[in-house]
Formats: C-alpha cells, sequence, structure tokens
C-alpha cells in the first residue's frame, strides 16, 4: 500500500518537473506572438468581450472565434513575410508602391494620436478605481504612467519589453484562470433564466457586433507592429528561427489571446447576465462595475484576483502599443524620407518613445473632453482600411521576394479572400450606419 502511493507521488512528481520543463522552454521561446497577446488583450477583451458575455451570454463566443479565425492570415503575414526576407512588412508596402505606404501612414498617424491616449486614460482610470486612489487627477496618474513605461521602454529596449510580458502575461493567464473557474464553480448569478436577451440583429446589436468583432483580436494595422518585433526578435537570436517555428510561436500567442476573449466572455456571462444591470459605456467604470460585481458573488476575499487580471490587461496593452507605435513610426519615416535616413536612425527610438509619451498626454489634457470624439475618428478610420490593409499583406507575402514554397497555401489563400470580404461588409455596413 505504501509503496503504490509511492509511486504515485514520484510520478506525479516526475509529470511536474516534465511539465514545468516544457513549459520553461515554451515561454523561452515566446516573442513576436506573446506581445501580439500582450497588445491584443486590452479593451476588447476587458470590455468588448465581457459586456457580451454579460448582454448577450454563451452565444457571442460564436462572433469571438469567427473574427479570430478570419482576421488570422492578417497578423501571421507579417511573421511570414520577415522570417523569409528578413525585411518588415513596411519595406514589402513600399516595394509594392510608395502609394500604399502612404496609405499605412496615414492610418499610423490617426491612430497613434488617438488609440494610444485612449488606452493611457483607461488603464489610469482603473488603476484608480481598483486601488481606491482618490485626490489626484486623472491626467497626472495617466502622466505617472507614460513616464514609468517610457523609462522601462527606453532603457529595457525589445529584450526587457519580451521578458517582462513574459512575467505580466503569466500573471495575468494564471489569474484569468483562476478567476473563470471559480465564476464556472460558483454557477451563473439568480436571475438569468427569466432574463430575456437583447435583440442581437437590431441595429443596436449589429453596432455592437461590429465594434466586437472589428477590434477582435485588435486592429489589422497591428500586422505591421508584428513584424518589427519580429525583426527586433531576430537581432536578439544567435540563429535566425526557421519558418515553422516563428509561425508556431505567434500561432500559440494568438491561440492565448482568443483564450483569453472566451474566458473575460465567461466572466461577464455568469457575474453580470441576468441580473439587468445597466452597464456603463465608460471603459473604466464598466471595469469597476465588473470587479465589484464579481466580488459580490463571489467573495471580497477574490477581489485581487480580478483586480490584478483587469489591471495586468490594460497596462500591458500600453506598455507593448507604446512601443509599437514607436517603432512603427520611425519605420515609415524612414522609408517615407530617406534623405532623412541618418537623422531619423535606429538610436531615434527613445526619443520616438519620449515624443509620443509627450504628444498623447497633450491629447488628453486637451482633448480630454471629447476623447470620444477622437477614438470614433481613429475606430472608423481604422474599420474603413482594414479591408484594404488586409488586401496589401496578401500582395506582399504573394510577391516575387517571397520563394514559392514559402507564399501561403491555397487553403489560408482563400480563408485571406474571406476575411478580405467579412471585413469589407463590416466596413461598408459601419459607414452606412453611421451616414444614416
Amino acid at each position: 500500500m505504501i509503496f503504490t502511493e509511492l509511486h504515485k507521488y514520484t510520478i506525479l512528481v516526475r509529470c511536474t518537473l516534465a511539465f514545468m520543463s516544457k513549459l520553461k522552454i515554451l515561454l523561452k521561446n515566446l516573442g513576436p506572438g506573446l506581445l501580439f497577446a500582450s497588445m491584443a488583450i486590452g479593451t476588447s477583451h476587458l470590455v468588448l468581450s465581457t459586456k457580451a458575455g454579460a448582454q448577450y451570454g454563451w452565444i457571442m463566443v460564436i462572433p469571438i472565434l469567427l473574427a479570430n479565425i478570419l482576421k488570422y492570415p492578417f497578423f501571421e503575414f507579417g511573421i511570414r513575410y520577415t522570417t523569409v526576407t528578413g525585411k518588415s512588412l513596411i519595406q514589402g508596402y513600399l516595394e509594392l508602391g510608395k502609394k500604399y505606404l502612404w496609405i499605412y501612414a496615414f492610418v499610423t498617424v490617426i491612430s497613434t494620436f488617438t488609440i494610444l491616449a485612449a488606452l493611457y486614460v483607461v488603464t489610469a482610470g482603473l488603476f484608480m478605481n481598483l486601488f481606491h486612489i482618490s485626490g489626484v487627477g486623472i491626467g497626472t496618474v495617466a502622466l505617472c504612467l507614460f513616464v514609468f513605461i517610457g523609462t522601462l521602454l527606453i532603457i529595457g529596449k525589445y529584450r526587457f519589453l519580451e521578458n517582462s510580458l513574459k512575467a505580466i502575461i503569466s500573471i495575468l493567464f494564471v489569474a484569468l484562470l483562476i478567476t473563470t473557474a471559480m465564476v464556472i464553480n460558483k454557477g451563473g448569478v439568480s436571475g438569468a433564466e427569466s432574463y430575456q436577451r437583447p435583440e442581437i440583429f437590431n441595429e443596436i446589436g449589429v453596432l455592437f457586433l461590429i465594434s466586437l468583432m472589428g477590434w477582435m483580436p485588435t486592429a489589422v494595422e497591428a500586422s505591421g507592429w508584428v513584424s518589427l518585433w519580429s525583426m527586433e526578435n531576430m537581432k536578439t537570436m544567435k540563429e535566425r528561427p526557421s519558418l515553422k517555428e516563428a509561425l508556431q510561436e505567434f500561432g500559440l500567442g494568438y491561440f492565448l489571446t482568443a483564450l483569453l476573449a472566451i474566458f473575460f466572455l465567461i466572466i461577464g456571462w455568469m457575474t453580470l447576465y441576468g441580473t439587468g444591470t445597466e452597464l456603463s459605456g465608460s471603459a473604466v467604470v464598466f471595469a469597476d462595475q465588473v470587479v465589484n460585481l464579481f466580488t459580490s458573488h463571489i467573495g471580497n476575499w477574490a477581489y485581487i484576483l480580478i483586480a490584478v487580471a483587469a489591471f495586468a490587461t490594460m497596462f500591458s496593452t500600453c506598455m507593448t502599443a507604446h512601443d509599437a507605435v514607436s517603432r512603427v513610426s520611425l519605420d515609415v519615416l524612414q522609408k517615407l524620407f530617406p534623405n532623412m535616413k541618418s537623422l531619423i536612425s535606429r538610436h531615434s527610438f527613445p526619443a520616438a518613445v519620449v515624443f509620443m509619451a509627450v504628444v498623447n498626454w497633450i491629447v488628453i489634457v486637451v482633448f480630454g473632453a471629447n476623447m470620444g470624439d477622437l477614438v470614433a475618428l481613429a475606430t472608423f478610420v481604422s474599420f474603413v482600411m482594414a479591408p484594404l490593409i488586409g488586401w496589401m499583406n496578401l500582395k506582399t507575402v504573394m510577391g516575387n521576394d517571397m520563394p514559392v514554397e514559402h507564399r501561403p497555401k491555397k487553403g489560408l489563400q482563400w480563408l485571406t479572400y474571406l476575411g478580405m470580404v467579412f471585413l469589407s461588409f463590416f466596413s461598408v455596413y459601419y459607414c452606412w450606419i453611421l451616414l444614416s
């Protein structure tokens, strides 16, 4: 009997050590896919996925999975092109023709000076609400976040960003996994059976679907960000990864992004669905509602879990987005104005980080009351341009500088065309709703 129990424990220890060893290797190999997950798991997950579950229930897992599947090729092409050619996707746009690079530059300018400011405002407000900070303005907290994150990016550079996000994402994943398991174990809130789910296919429901699927997992122009992260990752490695290795790593990060979206949906579904709670349109207030309703459903002792998960979600998004817009802005400027290449060098990254922090903080201070209008402008541009950027990505990976054997297979090409039809439909319908 004792021998049998000892044998069981030995097997358990061996399995645990083997799992930890594989997990260590997995975390070591994570790079651009991890950064993509950190950047994508932001407002689209914390607010939109949670609200989808809270208002419409489990059925919303269908559009979440559909959006992740149909958009996958556009982001994968950024990794594919850079791994094979050693060039950024932005360079690929330039080789298609300078007009395509100008299109991408236009989208980048609009999003850079709106989305980044909005992310920091949400993160600052969430920090103040979650940790009960009063007597300080949201602009001041946002400024502190700008200084803190900017300093980390300048001193640590890509390698520090990658390593720190491994810790943040690990904490986020564990906290969300425990949180999701607890709400499933506890069961749905009372009254869910008598709750009348809102119509999905009326004007309000469709507009919410457009926002959910349009930002799930993130905007299509982020494919250029992924490409630049892939270049930075290769610089830190002794040997360039094979295409198979690079795609596997990115695929893991992409899968994690979709999985955590479902986690947030389950949390919203099990803690809010059927309560009839009036959900705020403000991301900060909504997140605070989710945390408070979660703790009232599970218990106050669980507050720290959901608070850490919520803040880690937004903090990691701010960090990766700030790094990405700084890199992509420099790369676009270098390609558009080659005569200024000596002035706009790779060593300009710290200046770009500071510039983005200063400009976006000014946007927060000056346009704080109109932040919703600025984000709406960025959303409009991102939605309308998404099919075109998706087509540019496909055209780039099918170009002459890509060996035939490394180009996307027919199945992935057809998925890309299907994704472009999907994005085009959403763009046209979104414009029709705004103009009607």
